[in-house]
């Protein structure tokens, strides 16, 4: 009978499991970052509504420089996440495309009735809309490497401060005749279909990866002299800088197609050859495949 029924023998008991796992701190550093902008918005709207407007374009200033921080600390910490991306995009959304549409409907498109509201909805759909292209933007291997140091269309918070510009130009002491809300309505609209094009900005991403040790003081002389002169003359400064960045656009655009003509010079086909194409294999044939 032993050899039927063998004698009951308990499983081992399972090792005790952590409940909690724990995170890197340099998981949660650009996260807080992001969190940070994200309130910056969402009180810049608050300014708005108690009509507070100088305290409300601060808000958005405040969340464009953290916006700026939150990426190259997660670079710097390596501490890259989905859930950063996702957040990152969110609150680019509220802080660049909600945030400032109130904003400028409050200062003055609500005295067009709906249609200033349409301009304002634009704008937030286009900014919706430029950050969910450049989230499924697929790095393209045939890509040249210079295209790496320019936006397809302006970037969401650059279009944000600039489609604000009326507003600098009233506070710093031009007339409403002069910045009616029909034409920021129109300049409203013009910037959200810029940042929905396929004009080529020049992002600057590249620029000063590596800083040589002779220009490392007459860099923080700038930086700080350019913080002094934007806490000293805010509107006046923002309104210099939008302009000068709205002017540069056709040079960049240009620029960009000049070095697209040397490229596609450097790698043309050689004469003779253009006939002869390898035979496709099977990956290529498949759906998705990246050629």
């Amino acid at each position: 009978m032993s050899d039927l029924f063998p004698p009951f023998e308990p499983d081992a008991p399972e090792p005790p499991r952590r409940r909690f796992q724990a995170i890197p701190l340099r998981l949660l550093v650009p996260n807080v970052v992001t969190l940070l902008a994200l309130c910056a918005g969402l009180t810049g709207i608050r300014m708005a509504f108690e009509g507070r407007m100088e305290l409300a374009l601060g808000a958005i200033v405040l969340a464009a420089v953290l916006d700026g921080m939150d990426g190259r600390l997660a670079r710097m910490l390596q501490g890259t996440s989905r859930f950063g991306a996702e957040l990152d995009s969110l609150s680019d959304f509220l802080c660049f495309g909600v945030a400032p549409a109130l904003i400028i409907y409050m200062w003055g498109l609500d005295s067009l009735g709906s249609l200033g509201w349409i301009a304002s909805l634009a704008f937030a759909i286009c900014a919706g809309l430029r950050l969910a292209r450049f989230n499924v933007m697929l790095e393209d291997p045939n890509k040249p490497p210079f295209a790496g140091d320019y936006f397809t269309g302006i970037p969401a918070p650059a279009g944000a401060l600039i489609m604000l510009l009326p507003i600098y130009l009233e506070l710093i002491g031009l007339p409403r005749l002069v910045v009616t809300p029909a034409v920021a309505a129109l300049f409203t609209l013009g910037i959200g279909l810029l940042m929905v094009s396929k004009l080529p900005a020049f992002s600057g991403k590249r620029l000063g990866a590596r800083i040589p040790r002779d220009k490392v003081m007459p860099l923080f002389i700038i930086v700080v002299l350019s913080v002094a002169v934007l806490v000293t003359w805010p509107w006046a400064t923002l309104s210099v800088v939008c302009l000068a960045y709205l002017g540069a656009l056709p040079f960049s655009a240009m620029r960009y197609a000049r070095l697209m003509r040397e490229h596609l010079s450097r790698h043309a086909p050689t004469p003779g050859m253009e006939g002869h194409r390898p035979a496709a294999s099977e990956d290529e044939d498949r759906p998705g495949h990246l050629n």
